[in-house]
C-alpha cells in the first residue's frame, strides 16, 4: 500500500478545465460546493466515460440509500481502512463520519479495532463484522447472515454488500493509482 509520500501514478487534471470536464467534475461534487473537485474525481476524469458511468452508483449510495447514513459510514470507514485507502477514509471522516456522530474513538476503531471493540454497540459491531468478512473471504458466513437478517430485509442486505463492494473498488483505484491525499482530509489514527 502506498505511503503518504508515494508519487501518484495517475496525475489528476488541473484547472482550467474544458467545459465537458468542468461539467463532469461538478456532477461528482455536492451541488454549489465551493471546494475544488476532489483529487480522486480529477484523476477519474482522465477517463470521462468510466467516470460518468461510475458516478450514479456512488451518488446513489451516498444520497439515495436505504441504509441509515451513520451505519453506511461505519461500513465505508471500515472497508476503506481494511483496504488501506487512507485517502477515502480521511475524506469520509471529515465530510461524513464526524458530522453524522461517529466519535473519535469510533473513527479510530474503524482503523485499529474490530467487531469486539467496546466503541461499538452490538448493532454497529455487525457492520464491522460484515466489512471484515467480505474483505477477508468475499462472502458472509451463515452465522453473520442470520444476525444481519434479524435487523435488515433483503433490499437492505443487498445494499450493505454493495456499499462494501463499491468502496473496495474505490480503494483499489486510490491505492493502485496512488491518489494523493486531500490537504484537508484526516489521516489514519496511530494504533493505541
Amino acid at each position: 500500500m502506498p505511503g503518504p509520500a508515494a508519487t501518484p501514478r495517475i496525475a489528476p487534471l488541473e484547472a482550467p478545465y474544458d467545459a465537458q470536464t468542468e461539467k463532469l467534475l461538478r456532477a461528482w461534487m455536492p451541488p454549489n460546493s465551493p471546494l475544488e473537485p476532489l483529487v480522486l474525481f480529477r484523476a477519474l476524469a482522465r477517463h470521462p466515460e468510466l467516470a460518468s458511468r461510475m458516478r450514479p452508483l456512488g451518488a446513489g449510495i451516498l444520497g439515495h440509500g436505504l441504509i441509515e447514513p451513520r451505519q453506511r459510514e461505519i461500513l465505508i470507514h471500515r472497508t476503506c481502512a481494511r483496504a488501506g485507502a487512507e485517502y477515502e477514509w480521511g475524506v469520509h471522516a471529515v465530510a461524513f463520519g464526524a458530522p453524522l456522530g461517529l466519535t473519535e474513538r469510533q473513527l479510530a476503531a474503524t482503523v485499529n479495532g474490530d467487531g469486539d471493540d467496546p466503541a461499538w454497540s452490538p448493532h454497529d459491531a455487525l457492520l464491522i463484522r460484515l466489512a471484515d468478512e467480505l474483505h477477508e473471504t468475499s462472502s458472509v458466513s451463515d452465522a453473520l447472515w442470520s444476525d444481519l437478517a434479524q435487523c435488515y430485509g433483503p433490499p437492505e442486505l443487498l445494499e450493505l454488500i454493495a456499499i462494501v463492494g463499491w468502496y473496495h473498488l474505490i480503494s483499489y483505484l486510490i491505492n493502485a493509482a496512488r491518489i494523493a491525499p486531500e490537504t484537508w482530509a484526516r489521516r489514519f489514527p496511530a494504533a493505541a
